[in-house]
């Protein structure tokens, strides 16, 4: 049984933005940010913006018209899919990219935050077909402990992805630990104290990885925007082999 508080709070950042794109471009919008090292209380929501809204914080560029070189290689890895099988990190071929995104579902801060822009993002690609193909979204759970692979098909059910999207988690955190080391994503355990869970402080970070294991974008606090992820997969889809 998948735990109440930070599921909830998934489904209402995502519900916010559902709700708001009925009326919006689907391949427009951003995600206001939050502190993204965190382990407390939610301080902001999602909403979407559209290219014309002038509280956006930024344009972003049009897709090609600048480069995205590569920023670090990740080597390849095995977690527990939402069958409690063993299965690759990364699914890709080349010439496909993937969306990477480190949550745990307890989280009630930025850790939904994160989803809500997957799942805008999966929305997205369901209207450009080509786009959808060669794009996979991952979304990994550094609280094996807690986070089993039921609770992440819960998650995956709650989420009704419409393209490639998948969830994982690992069978313990020593298993997990090689991964957080190669993609540098820090998770630092904090006593709940005496009647709470323990949290887990991070910085919130996403990870655009090509078919090769090159990671070409990261995206974290103040850059969680649709019009960018976007604009980032148009421009480097093309050059790939």
């Amino acid at each position: 049984m998948m735990r109440r508080g930070g599921l909830g709070v998934v489904l209402a950042a995502v519900g916010a933005l559902v709700a708001a794109r009925a009326t919006a471009d689907p391949d427009v919008g951003a995600v206001t940010p939050t502190h993204a090292d965190h382990a407390g209380t939610p301080e902001s929501t999602p909403h979407p913006t559209s290219e014309s809204n002038s509280n956006a914080r930024f344009d972003a560029p049009p897709p090609g018209s600048y480069a995205l070189p590569v920023i670090d290689q990740i080597a390849q890895h095995a977690l527990l899919g939402i069958s409690g099988l063993r299965e690759p990190l990364l699914t890709i071929a080349p010439g496909e990219l993937a969306v990477v995104s480190f949550v745990y579902l307890s989280c009630d801060e930025a850790c939904p935050l994160s989803t809500a822009l997957l799942h805008q993002l999966d929305r997205a690609l369901a209207q450009d077909a080509k786009l959808a193909r060669r794009v996979e979204l991952v979304t990994v759970s550094f609280d094996p402990g807690r986070d089993t692979p039921q609770a992440m098909a819960e998650l995956r059910e709650r989420m009704a992805p419409k393209g490639r999207w998948r969830f994982l988690t690992a069978k313990d955190e020593a298993s997990l630990r090689p991964v957080l080391a190669d993609f540098g994503q820090d998770a630092i355990s904090i006593p709940g104290g005496k009647n709470g869970p323990d949290a887990l402080r991070h910085v919130l970070k996403l990870f655009l990885v090509d078919g090769s294991g090159a990671v070409r974008q990261i995206y974290s606090t103040g850059f969680l925007d649709l019009r960018l992820v976007m604009a980032d997969l148009k421009t480097l889809l093309p050059s790939l082999p």
